[in-house]
């Protein structure tokens, strides 16, 4: 067992990342968001309640567990209170929450400008879900960011809005939107500020501390590894990396500092937006999947597209990400379906080959290579306490994916709830 772990999901988002997470906060500490915004919605099921998570860690409904947003966040800092009062209802004292100082906001000119630039690429759209992501980490890099910290020093605030906006206004009016008012934008984030100033804090300092008390830590990313900005299916990914290559960056510890990477993976493939995806079944047979999973987005309710399990994909992120544990969610959703096959090679002009291309142009060129299985039936979940218990069909599915990821199958998820989840071996 590790004292910190990395959670991370090895597709392209929505892999269940909020359930597994949950679960791990049961034994943990501290959980701690090191990346993304609030496009990314994470599922988390209490004693049959559903939460829908945009930008709280998913240990917040855990007693006792400290939540931690860190540095490499983006932070709406009114939709962040809007989604407070959703889930705690009044009772905000129940909510152990710390906000790194040196996150970003996310500022309404940001929304404004995603959905303006969206709109004008036109059949050429990226798929954001027009919540201000990439304009607030392009606004980072540019220098022209405000943080979360700034929210404590009025006077400075009010400089810094004076000094972006009029940059910001000139964008908005270029691409037909209306111009940012200062006053009122300044008057409710002061509003903001009074009720999230008993949050702020430098989480670096927090984090290394617990770190070195022995305190049990779970990392968690949004998205999936398969959208990260660099390694991803470039130019459809987000504006930042899920991965947890990047949680030493994204929090401000040491990369050695990191036990075990955890990743989540469903046990078919489901993506949301634009960009390539080979193993795709626009079909009867997605479709099957599609309603079996309620495959449809947390936050947008869009339906997801669905697909054979890529592991041509999988074990790229795997590789990179230096995984050591899978934790296989939604295999429940497999019982009873026909035609099973994974995806374990691609052939791209006349070529197989076993990694995924730079170029989108060529991965949309790419030919999926399967290889079938039996059908499982269907069995009693309550009866699997390890994975002898499992029938023969599912243990040869589960096995070949083990095998070829080079990890071990720590954790499978056979349902929505905390109760529905049997772990192989423990990780924290």
């Amino acid at each position: 067992m590790y004292s910190t772990i990395a959670i991370e999901g090895s597709q392209f988002g929505d892999e269940g990342k909020g359930k597994i997470t949950d679960y791990l906060a049961n034994k943990a500490d501290i959980v701690c968001r090191y990346q993304g915004g609030n496009n990314a919605g994470h599922t988390v099921e209490v004693n049959g309640i559903k939460h829908a998570l945009r930008s709280l860690p998913s240990g917040c409904f855990v007693s006792g567990v400290v939540n931690v947003i860190a540095n490499g966040v983006v932070i709406n800092p009114f939709a962040l209170l809007e989604e407070i009062d959703e889930n705690f209802h009044g009772h905000e004292n129940d909510l152990k929450l710390l906000i790194s100082d040196r996150a970003h906001l996310i500022l309404p000119y940001h929304i404004a400008l995603d959905e303006a630039i969206e709109n004008n690429l036109g059949d050429n759209k990226i798929g954001t879900t027009h919540r201000g992501i990439g304009p607030c980490y392009s606004d980072k890099a540019l220098r022209l960011g405000i943080r979360v910290g700034d929210l404590l020093d009025k006077d400075y605030l009010l400089s810094r809005l004076k000094t972006v906006l009029p940059v910001k206004n000139k964008e908005l009016i270029a691409l037909g939107k209306d111009p940012i008012i200062i006053d009122d934008l300044y008057a409710s984030l002061l509003a903001a500020a009074e009720r999230l100033k008993p949050h702020i804090t430098d989480t670096s300092v927090y984090l290394n501390a617990a770190i070195d008390d022995g305190k049990k830590i779970v990392f968690e990313g949004a998205q999936g590894s398969l959208l990260d900005l660099d390694h991803g299916t470039y130019p459809f990914v987000t504006s930042s990396s899920p991965t947890s290559i990047s949680i030493p960056l994204n929090t401000g510890i040491a990369p050695q500092k990191i036990n075990r990477v955890v990743a989540i993976m469903k046990s078919y493939m489901t993506r949301v937006g634009e960009g390539p995806m080979p193993s795709e079944q626009n079909n009867e047979w997605g479709n099957t999947i599609r309603e079996k999973g309620h495959e449809y987005g947390v936050v947008t309710k869009r339906p997801r597209r669905v697909g054979y399990l890529d592991l041509v994909l999988v074990g790229y992120t795997c590789k990179i990400t230096g995984v050591t544990d899978l934790a296989i969610t939604l295999f429940d959703v497999l019982e009873n379906v026909s035609d099973l096959k994974i995806c374990i090679a691609y052939k791209l002009d006349g070529k197989v080959i076993t990694n995924l291309p730079a170029s989108a142009s060529d991965y949309a060129r790419c030919v999926p290579i399967y290889k079938s299985f039996k059908t499982i039936p269907e069995f009693d979940k309550t009866k699997i306490k390890v994975f002898s218990d499992l029938p023969v069909e599912a243990q040869e599915y589960l096995s070949f994916i083990a095998d070829t990821l080079h990890a071990r199958i720590s954790i499978l998820s056979l349902g929505p709830d905390r109760s529905e989840t049997v772990v192989f071996n423990e990780v924290i």
